[in-house]
């Protein structure tokens, strides 16, 4: 079977930061890089361990039905827990992923860190990610709350800047400030991840946890915040069900607040003014450090603060019209569910807005539209396949 092999690299610290990494040895011989990067005063927190990198590299190796090969230090509790990992994901998409083999150099747990409760939230500055770190630092979480000590922020998913470096900083900085205001530093980080082929809808949750384990050498563990709730599940990258799974003895993962819809995660922060002015939905527009206000993911936020009876936050420049929501095309079918579920939401308070009616109708148009595209698709399919037939005849 085809082998991918992991080669530590050595630690190398120039102009205030750390990076680290791996050479990546592919089944035809090409090496790559995979590094991360982060301020020089958070190197006594990186881990000796092989295990970010494993985590990173997992489904990329599934993928190409590699094995992996570490030439250096893993938990053997992590790629014990990867073999269900692997499982489930190999249930969800059989035609895509694939059992592969996990082997190290040297299989040794990790000294668990001096404190152990403190914890990592991996920090977008986002509405799932911000509703997780403020009811864990404000104490409603109950028995679940964890000692929430870092806030870190990928600020670059790639080896040479998507964005303009002003506009990465000014999200940092409002990010920075939110976390702040509740008391919690802010560790900013650089990955080239997104750099390797890899679907991000799909490998996300391994990104986040890589990023998050890197630092176990000074945290217990780490926080990913939930992205659908348990009522509307879907094999996605980062989820209740494998999250877990990213775990080792030392370094626990945990899913979180994945029994709250967005639309609770809203009417919750909605009391934490630094959100209200900080929050960074938008992944569409050209500036990454503010909100387009157009966009489906804008559009949806807006009216989820709408529902719940709140007005505009100042994240946001403009106001959502009927027009707006009405113009919303090409949705998927996770998209179409959020919209469904403020539109329920709306009906269930008797609200007769006329938004209400714009967004039943945006919904009942992607549906057709969608329903249209896969009789396109079916019948392009089918077009295809005779000719081949016909081909296949001559």
């Amino acid at each position: 079977m085809a082998q991918i092999h992991l080669w530590p690299e050595e630690t190398m610290t120039v102009d205030g930061s750390t990076t680290v990494s791996v050479t990546l040895e592919q089944p035809e011989g090409e090496r790559t890089r995979l590094w991360y990067r982060l301020p020089v005063e958070y190197g006594s927190s990186i881990t000796p361990s092989c295990d970010p990198f494993v985590v990173a590299t997992l489904m990329l190796a599934m993928r190409q039905s590699a094995d992996v090969v570490v030439h250096g230090q893993v938990s053997p509790s992590l790629l014990r827990n990867l073999m269900e990992f692997q499982a489930a994901w190999v249930c969800w998409r059989p035609h895509r992923y694939h059992l592969i083999e996990l082997t190290a150099e040297v299989e040794q747990e990790l000294t668990p860190t001096e404190d152990a409760t403190r914890t990592l939230v991996a920090f977008s500055g986002g509405v799932d990610s911000c509703f997780t770190l403020f009811r864990h630092r404000t104490g409603r979480c109950g028995r679940l709350q964890r000692n929430v000590q870092g806030g870190l922020m990928v600020v670059n998913w790639y080896e040479h800047n998507q964005k303009p470096q002003a506009q990465l900083d000014r999200a940092a900085q409002k990010s920075q400030q939110m976390l702040e205001s509740l008391g919690v530093p802010l560790i900013p980080m650089a990955t080239n991840f997104r750099d390797f082929p890899q679907d991000w809808e799909e490998t996300h949750g391994t990104a986040i946890a890589s990023c998050l384990m890197l630092l176990q050498g000074g945290y217990g563990g780490g926080l990913i915040a939930s992205t659908e709730p348990y009522q509307a599940l879907i094999p996605w990258g980062s989820n209740p069900v494998t999250d877990h799974l990213l775990s080792s003895h030392s370094f626990q993962l945990i899913h979180d607040g994945a029994a709250f819809t967005r639309i609770q995660k809203v009417a919750q922060i909605g009391d934490w003014s630094e959100a209200l002015r900080g929050l960074q939905v938008c992944w569409q527009g050209q500036d990454k450090d503010r909100n387009c206000g157009r966009c489906e993911k804008c559009v949806r936020t807006i009216l989820n603060f709408r529902v719940v009876g709140l007005s505009l936050p100042e994240c946001f420049e403009q106001d959502v019209t009927d027009r707006a929501i009405l113009r919303l095309r090409g949705l998927n079918p996770l998209q179409i569910a959020e919209l469904e579920q403020i539109l329920r939401t709306a009906q269930g308070k008797s609200i007769s807005a006329s938004w209400v009616d714009a967004l039943s109708q945006c919904i009942q148009t992607n549906k057709r539209l969608r329903r249209l595209n896969q009789v396109k698709d079916a019948v392009k399919g089918a077009l295809s396949n005779s000719m081949k037939m016909h081909r296949g005849k001559r």
